[in-house]
């Protein structure tokens, strides 16, 4: 039976729960692109099905911030899906803050195994910073979700060399988490 795993796309177009913005290019584009890659690589492979939060890149999920935070965990829980994987860029005011890192509900948990091989694989295949995985229990999308839920935050969209990579290698994203999500299960990268 295929391992079921629900990508949400972090952010909204056009103003509701926007999301974060940097040199031109919007969080909520890339985290989309991101999304439908990793999605196309986990439905290509057998062993899993995926599914994303938004279909199409203009798509708008809820009414506000609550609401489209609440829409993307009642996807997932009502599929349901086996693990929940949440895709964003970070930023920061100062610009020279950069690299990725991964947030969980708790540390020494499955999420957390799984949030340490989905960094590892991603950081070694794009060639950002290691930030770590981190705990953040505050998190709408880690609280409520009913299954191992990671956060990650590929990169940050406020500095001028991680804002490259998300802009040019939205594709080697979405494959260093499919990578890091084949390691977590023990399975090899298909032929």
């Amino acid at each position: 039976m295929a391992i079921k795993i629900f990508i949400d796309q972090g952010h909204n177009p056009g103003g509701i729960n926007g999301g974060a913005t940097g040199f031109g290019i919007n969080e909520q584009d890339v985290t989309f692109n991101v999304g439908i890659y990793l999605r196309d690589l986990l439905n290509n492979d057998p062993r899993f099905e995926a599914r994303t939060s938004r279909q199409t890149i203009t798509e708008v999920l809820g009414t506000s911030s609550a609401t489209s935070l609440r829409t993307r965990v009642e996807m997932a829980n009502s599929w349901p899906a086996n693990y929940f994987i949440s895709i964003h860029c970070n930023a920061n005011v100062n610009p020279a803050i950069n690299g990725s890192e991964v947030y969980v509900y708790a540390l020494y948990t499955e999420a957390a195994n799984l949030a340490e091989s989905v960094l590892e694989f991603m950081v070694d295949t794009v060639g950002t910073r290691y930030n770590g995985v981190r705990e953040n229990p505050s998190l709408y999308v880690l609280r409520r979700t009913q299954m191992p839920s990671i956060l990650i935050e590929l990169a940050y969209i406020t500095n001028y060399e991680d804002n490259l990579l998300l802009q040019n290698e939205q594709y080697t994203f979405a494959y260093g988490i499919y990578l890091g999500i084949l390691n977590y299960f023990g399975f090899q990268p298909l032929e």
